[in-house]
């Protein structure tokens, strides 16, 4: 039976994780005269992407978590935190860390939860970043209503675009507070 528990600062922070993830393909954000187009590209073969991270990142204000937890072993985690200077709340990571674990309705229960949080804090928009290779991803924060709001062709490296890795900001509404 999978549960979910808030993460306490002192127990995880700086603590560093691994992710990774499979991809069949990406969103290709190109230049053109008038601006940008976007355009669904598959890779020839199924590609595995990974990352490493930590738990509770210093930039974090007043960073809350919460882990998915199967006989005690944390499986899945979610965090995030209020950005005061623009009452934004920024989900900072959401991720289940090993494969058999995916597609089972962990990531719903893990976002459900901080998107609960999110709203006590009176956060006028949730906002998340994601890469525009993570099509999974991308997917399932587009069926929590979350829509594009913004892009950076070179924010990890200088070249993002011909990895076809490019950083993706993710934004919902969630009151009605300018």
């Amino acid at each position: 039976m999978i549960t979910i528990k808030p993460l306490h600062q002192k127990d995880y922070e700086h603590q560093s994780f691994n992710l990774s993830y499979q991809t069949n393909g990406y969103y290709d954000i190109e230049k053109t005269k008038n601006g940008f187009s976007i355009t669904y590209q598959s890779f020839p073969q199924t590609v595995t992407m990974s990352f490493q991270d930590v738990f509770f990142n210093d930039w974090l204000e007043q960073p809350l978590a919460y882990g998915a937890f199967e006989n005690n072993e944390l499986i899945g985690y979610v965090e995030g935190s209020l950005e005061s200077w623009n009452q934004r709340f920024r989900i900072s990571n959401l991720c289940i860390f090993k494969e058999q674990y995916r597609h089972q309705g962990i990531g719903s229960l893990l976002m459900d939860t901080i998107l609960k949080e999110a709203i006590k804090t009176k956060a006028r928009m949730v906002v998340l970043e994601t890469q525009s290779c993570n099509e999974k991803a991308i997917s399932f924060y587009h069926k929590y209503g979350f829509d594009m709001i913004g892009f950076d062709l070179y924010a990890y490296t200088n070249t993002d675009r011909e990895r076809h890795e490019i950083r993706i900001e993710m934004g919902k509404m969630v009151s009605d507070n300018k």
